[in-house]
């Protein structure tokens, strides 16, 4: 199971939301590469990009920063999300070195493009699914519609889709520890491999994560945890392997 630290780009910063408030943000660096240069150090061995601007702009805005990560480490995986909603972004990006793309609004709004995605650019297309008591919240968390998310993900496991990152909004960056009851179901109802996201807080939620590892869950993105200290990524990952 892999850790996953989480840089999300601000305004060009790096920062953290509370339930995706874009209004209560916590910056912690404004150097990107640094910040990935610190994760790297740690051992990290995939990295999770957000462009919050981008989420609510349907269009890349910190995509200089994300293109930036992927020179500097050009073996290390990047996944990016937040306004990718067209195949020129994906293939910028890809083209960038970025390693995986998030599709999450659009893949809501339009599936069809998920399966135009996945045919283009095969085994390089995640869809990003994020759940308010289990419904589906679209636009940088500003909607939440009446569509289950786990009857939702159900449809990508034909298109191709490599993974699904699921987040529990409502325990996003609010320390509260990890929704794992919700992210196992998304697993088996989708039959795809599941990064679990959203409250991940200590080595008690990497526990219990692994534990249910085989039911599907590639790997846990974290935050605000290891930003503020209260979760050590190179332990949590030595776990992961087993050390």
């Amino acid at each position: 199971m892999l850790m996953i630290p989480a840089i999300d780009l601000k305004d060009g910063q790096c920062v953290r939301l509370r339930q995706g408030e874009m209004g209560d943000a916590t910056v912690y660096g404004s150097d990107p590469v640094e910040m990935a240069a610190r994760w790297v150090e740690q051992g990290a061995r995939r990295l999770h990009l957000v462009d919050l601007n981008g989420a609510f702009d349907g269009k890349p805005v910190n995509g200089d920063a994300v293109m930036a990560i992927a020179k500097a480490y050009p073996d290390l995986p990047i996944q990016i999300g937040g306004g990718i909603r067209s195949l020129d972004t994906i293939e910028q990006y890809l083209d960038a070195g970025v390693n995986y793309v998030i599709i999450g609004t659009k893949a809501v709004k339009e599936p069809a493009f998920v399966t135009e995605a996945c045919k283009a650019f095969p085994g390089a297309v995640i869809v990003g699914l994020d759940a308010k008591n289990g419904l589906v919240a679209t636009n940088g968390w500003a909607e939440v519609s009446d569509i289950q998310a786990t009857e939702l993900a159900k449809r990508y496991e034909q298109d191709g889709v490599s993974s699904i990152v699921y987040t529990d909004i409502a325990r996003d960056g609010m320390m509260q520890g990890v929704n794992i009851d919700a992210t196992v179901a998304m697993a088996q109802a989708s039959g795809l491999k599941v990064i679990a996201s959203g409250g991940v807080t200590n080595m008690d939620d990497i526990r219990a994560l692994k534990a249910v590892a085989d039911a599907g869950i590639l790997g846990a993105i974290t935050g605000r945890a290891i930003y503020e200290g209260e979760l050590d990524l190179a332990e949590a990952q030595r776990y992961c392997d087993g050390e």
